[in-house]
C-alpha cells in the first residue's frame, strides 16, 4: 500500500519579507529601512488554526496583512490554495478575497460609525454578488444569526453596540463573503475578560459548523491555546519557533518561548516565582541585532548567538522547527 499523501496547505509562505521605507525626504539615499517581516516561512493547513503569538511590536500585524496581501510583499513567496498570489496585482486579488478574510483588532475603528449594519455587512454581499437582490436580506439575517445577533440589529449603527456586539459585526462581514481563511488580528484583546471568552467561544463554533481555517494573533498565551492546533511564536519580524499547540506549551525549545510561556499565571504559583523577566526593551526592526535577534535577552546566549543568524531547524522528529543554536529541546 501507498503512503498515504500529505494535506496541501490552504496558505504556504516561503521567505516572506516585508520593509517598510521610514525618514524618507526629497533627497536621494534618504531613509531608513525597517525590517517589519524578515524570511518568514510557515503553512496553515485547512480545517486547524495556528496561533501566532509574540510580544507588541514584533510584527504580527504586519505579517498577517501580508498574508492576506493588504500589503504589498518586498520578498518571498506566498502560495493560497495552490496559487501563487506573492505579486498578484488587485485586480487578480479579488476573487482571492472571496476566499480569506481578515478580522481587526478595534471594531470601533473598522466599521463605519455613519453606515448601519444593514450596509457594512450588505455591501460585501453586492459588492462580489454573493447573492441574488432578493436574497441578500434573507442572508444578512442569516448572518446576523450565524453570530449571536438577532435580524432587528441590521437597522442600528456601530455606537449602539457594546465592543463584544462591534466585534461579532465585523466578523460576520467576513463571513459574508463565505471565506476558507480568516486572519483573525488580536480580535479580544480590546474586550473585557468575560467578553473575551464569549468570542474566543464564537471563533470555536464558527469554524466546526462552517469548516474555517484560522490564523489567530494575539499576544495573551492564554487565549490563544483554547483556540490554537498549531502556534507560530514571532520575534523581531522572525518566526522562532513553530509546533503543536500542547507540545509547545509543555516544553517549549527556543528561550523566547520559555519566557512568553512563564508570564502566563498559574493557579497555585506565585505570581513572580518562576517568571523569566526578559532583560532590555526589545531591539529597534531598524537595527536589528547581527546574529540571533534574541541573543541581546537571552540568558542562554553564547559567542556564536551574537554573530550567527541561527536558521529554523526541525526537532521532535519533525512535527516542530526551532530558530535556535541551543534549543532548549533535543532533537535539533
Amino acid at each position: 500500500m501507498s503512503a498515504t499523501a500529505p494535506p496541501r496547505p490552504l496558505l504556504a509562505a516561503t521567505d516572506l519579507t516585508k520593509h517598510f521605507t521610514v525618514g524618507k525626504t526629497f533627497w536621494p539615499g534618504s531613509g531608513r529601512t525597517l525590517r517589519a517581516v524578515e524570511d518568514v516561512s510557515l503553512e496553515v493547513f485547512p480545517g486547524e488554526t495556528l496561533g501566532l503569538v509574540g510580544e507588541s511590536g514584533s510584527g504580527k500585524s504586519t505579517l498577517g496583512r501580508c498574508l492576506t496581501r493588504l500589503y504589498t510583499l518586498t520578498a518571498g513567496r506566498l502560495l493560497f490554495d495552490g496559487r501563487d498570489i506573492s505579486a498578484a496585482k488587485e485586480r487578480a486579488l479579488k476573487p482571492v478575497r472571496l476566499n480569506m478574510q481578515m478580522i481587526f483588532q478595534d471594531p470601533s475603528a473598522s466599521l463605519n460609525p455613519r453606515r448601519r449594519v444593514r450596509d457594512i455587512v450588505g455591501d460585501v454581499l453586492h459588492v462580489h454578488k454573493i447573492r441574488p437582490a432578493a436574497a441578500i436580506e434573507d442572508r444578512l439575517a442569516e448572518l446576523m444569526g450565524l453570530v449571536g445577533l438577532g435580524g432587528d440589529y441590521l437597522d442600528r449603527y456601530p455606537h449602539e453596540f457594546s465592543g463584544g456586539q462591534r466585534q461579532r459585526i465585523g466578523i460576520a462581514r467576513a463571513l459574508a463573503v463565505e471565506p476558507k481563511l480568516i486572519v483573525a488580528d488580536e480580535p479580544v484583546s480590546a474586550l473585557d475578560v468575560s467578553v473575551q471568552a464569549q468570542i474566543v467561544n464564537l471563533f470555536n463554533e464558527l469554524q466546526e459548523r462552517l469548516h474555517l481555517t484560522y490564523v489567530f494573533i494575539a499576544h495573551d498565551l492564554a487565549v490563544v491555546r483554547q483556540v490554537s492546533t498549531r502556534v507560530a511564536v514571532m520575534y523581531l519580524g522572525s518566526i522562532v519557533e513553530t509546533g503543536e499547540t500542547d507540545a509547545l506549551y509543555s516544553r517549549p525549545a527556543h528561550p523566547y518561548t520559555e519566557a512568553l510561556l512563564s508570564a502566563i499565571p498559574q493557579p497555585g504559583r506565585r505570581a513572580r516565582g518562576n517568571r523569566i523577566l526578559l532583560e532590555g526593551e526589545l531591539p529597534s526592526p531598524l537595527d536589528p541585532p547581527r546574529g540571533c535577534k534574541f541573543s541581546t535577552r537571552c540568558r542562554y546566549a553564547q559567542a556564536r548567538c551574537r554573530t550567527d543568524r541561527p536558521a529554523p531547524t526541525a526537532i521532535a522528529g519533525g512535527s516542530r522547527t526551532v530558530a535556535c543554536h541551543f534549543p532548549l529541546v533535543a532533537g535539533a
